[in-house]
């Protein structure tokens, strides 16, 4: 036994591991980039009011925000959208998207139970919670962030990486939500 688990270890460990190719440039974008801004009082105070609100949500309620989210898009009428795409911190996150010059596509800004906050568009669902771009985020602790893989993303018809980190609170350092940058990849080098 103790042979086989040897030999495997052994082949694991020849075995080239291939790592995203994008994520050196997708590093210096979060550094150069969306660090400079993430933080910004606008978007913190955004993420604390919700929290405010949504930190005693079950489960139960977050997956019927969610289905009533997914009920609207498209829809003449959006009550549940409307003040998530239309609030201070959404414009602030329009501003961002429209000062890259078409490199980022798309930015969400999620609470602490993962619904969203703002968004500089709409996009397909409400709860990001049970994404990897939260649950390797804000699950994860303050300096988390997470990259993904190249993906055509269905809302903006690119090909396109999401860049995701932790937001904190500058007073206390702790946790207090997430933001999703979605960028270009063609435009990363």
């Amino acid at each position: 036994m103790k042979k086989t688990a040897f030999a495997v270890v052994a082949a694991l460990a020849a075995t080239p591991v291939v790592a995203n190719e994008y994520e050196p440039a997708m590093a210096a974008f979060l550094n150069d980039n969306i660090r400079t801004w993430a933080q910004d009082p606008i978007l913190v105070s955004a993420i604390k009011a919700q929290n405010e609100v949504t930190a005693g949500y079950d489960q139960a309620t977050i997956d019927q925000m969610d289905t009533t989210w997914r009920a609207e898009v498209g829809a003449a009428a959006t009550p549940t959208i409307t003040p998530v795409i239309e609030n201070a911190a959404a414009d602030f996150l329009r501003a961002q998207v429209e000062a890259s010059v078409g490199q980022i596509t798309e930015i969400a800004l999620m609470d602490s139970v993962g619904l969203n906050v703002a968004l500089s568009g709409v996009n397909s669902d409400m709860w990001q919670g049970d994404e990897a771009k939260y649950q390797q985020t804000y699950s994860v602790g303050p300096d988390a962030y997470h990259f993904s893989e190249v993906e055509l993303d269905d809302s903006t018809r690119t090909y396109q990486v999401q860049i995701s980190m932790t937001i904190v609170d500058p007073d206390t350092g702790a946790g207090i939500g997430a933001i999703t940058v979605g960028v270009d990849a063609e435009t990363l080098e």
